[in-house]
């Protein structure tokens, strides 16, 4: 009987000190305390930050250097906005990939701190891009840089390689601080810094380690931004509305083409194509090299009917000049023949959004010889879209004789 008593006191006692030792490691440095929260997960994400938030599965550190950095973001609030508006171009399709991958979402927010979501960061020890690689590991993980791209700068590729760097890093540290640390200081200096303070007897966690300053404060810059994102309303914060759909699509082309030429077809802001299409460095982007670029996906379908007008134009001057066709657009050799700048369609940076009623101010046009649905939206002061919907046009062909139906005021000529 009192074998058995003392059993269970015994018993009871295990119990209460596992239950004591839980207790402990809940206020170490790794516990998730702050942003912790329950997520209804049978609704839809509200809006891509929403649904960053549901894929938090990275501990949270609990650090004075969190508590700092938390401090100094909330107290910045313009300079967090202005971030989070750049970041709205590519966090789709970061989070996207995450997921694909089985990734903790807070990984979406480390452009903030490596790039502040700049496509175009660069900084003085040469890394480049939203993911700041520097040259070497750039060209690891194939990530072409020469005269004409560099791929550290491109959106898609870079992301691509970055979650593939992280992946390899969390496997080779085995924890997500040290994995970290490994991006920004690099994994080798990071296990000589572990194997030191294993001969000396000392920590070898991310808090425990020696290391650079900015290594130091890499993790709680990330774990400040998780904090905000977490719950911005806490610390007085606003976040940009950004919808739970693609910014962007990749397009195919098979035309080398001008910059400015490619920004016009899409009818978008100059600065806005850049934005996306970063690693380009020339004002010509060769098709051999660069057979897709990306576009706001709502900037698609009106690039792809002013390219096949682009084509048809280019086709009609071809014929009508006795050049041929397969001169028009040479991708080889040194010298790129490119057709002339396409002035008839709204300059770069002020889109066409006019919409023209039908009814009384609209009136009709015969078409002439030379004349192209580009030739009189920009005559008529409307866009090739417009004139198409107002005519019920299939295509961008037009036939000599052929009467549109044309917007009626602001004529021009």
């Amino acid at each position: 009987m009192l074998s058995r008593l003392f059993t269970l006191l015994l018993v009871v006692l295990l119990a209460g000190c596992a239950h004591q030792g839980a207790q402990k490691s809940d206020r170490s440095p790794y516990a998730a305390v702050d942003t912790s929260r329950t997520i209804d997960l049978t609704n839809p994400p509200a809006d891509i930050w929403d649904r960053v938030r549901r894929g938090f599965a990275i501990p949270n550190l609990n650090d004075p250097l969190v508590d700092h950095w938390t401090n100094y973001y909330a107290s910045h609030p313009q300079s967090v906005y202005r971030m989070s508006e750049r970041a709205k171009r590519y966090i789709y399709f970061i989070v996207d990939e995450l997921e694909r991958r089985g990734l903790p979402t807070e990984l979406a927010l480390l452009p903030f701190v490596e790039s502040a979501y700049n496509p175009e960061a660069y900084s003085r020890a040469k890394a480049s891009g939203l993911w700041q690689f520097i040259p070497s590991t750039g060209l690891h993980f194939n990530l072409k840089q020469d005269n004409w791209r560099d791929e550290r700068r491109d959106p898609v590729a870079s992301t691509h390689a970055a979650l593939e760097y992280l992946t390899y890093l969390y496997e080779f540290q085995g924890d997500w601080y040290l994995a970290l640390a490994s991006y920004n200081w690099g994994e080798g200096s990071v296990r000589r810094a572990i194997e030191k303070a294993e001969a000396a007897g000392d920590g070898t966690d991310y808090l425990s380690l020696k290391m650079p300053d900015e290594t130091r404060n890499y993790v709680p810059k990330l774990q400040a931004i998780k904090n905000i994102i977490a719950d911005p309303k806490k610390y007085g914060m606003t976040l940009p509305p950004v919808g739970n759909t693609p910014y962007f699509t990749a397009v195919r082309k098979t035309q080398t083409m001008a910059v400015e030429d490619v920004a016009r077809l899409a009818e978008m802001p100059l600065d806005e194509f850049k934005a996306l299409n970063a690693s380009f460095h020339r004002s010509i982007i060769v098709a051999d090299d660069a057979p897709e670029i990306l576009l706001p996906t709502h900037r698609v379908d009106i690039f792809k009917a002013n390219l096949e007008a682009y084509k048809n134009q280019q086709l009609t001057a071809a014929t009508e000049g006795g050049v041929q066709l397969a001169s028009l657009d040479t991708t080889g050799g040194a010298a790129l023949p490119m057709p002339a700048p396409i002035n008839r369609l709204p300059s770069a940076g002020k889109p066409t959004n006019k919409t023209v009623k039908r009814g009384p101010s609209a009136r009709t046009h015969t078409v002439k010889k030379g004349e192209t649905l580009y030739t009189l939206a920009k005559r008529y002061n409307t866009s090739v879209q417009e004139l198409r919907r107002l005519n019920n046009l299939k295509s961008n062909n037009l036939g000599l004789g052929t009467r549109l139906r044309v917007p009626g005021t602001n004529v021009r000529g």
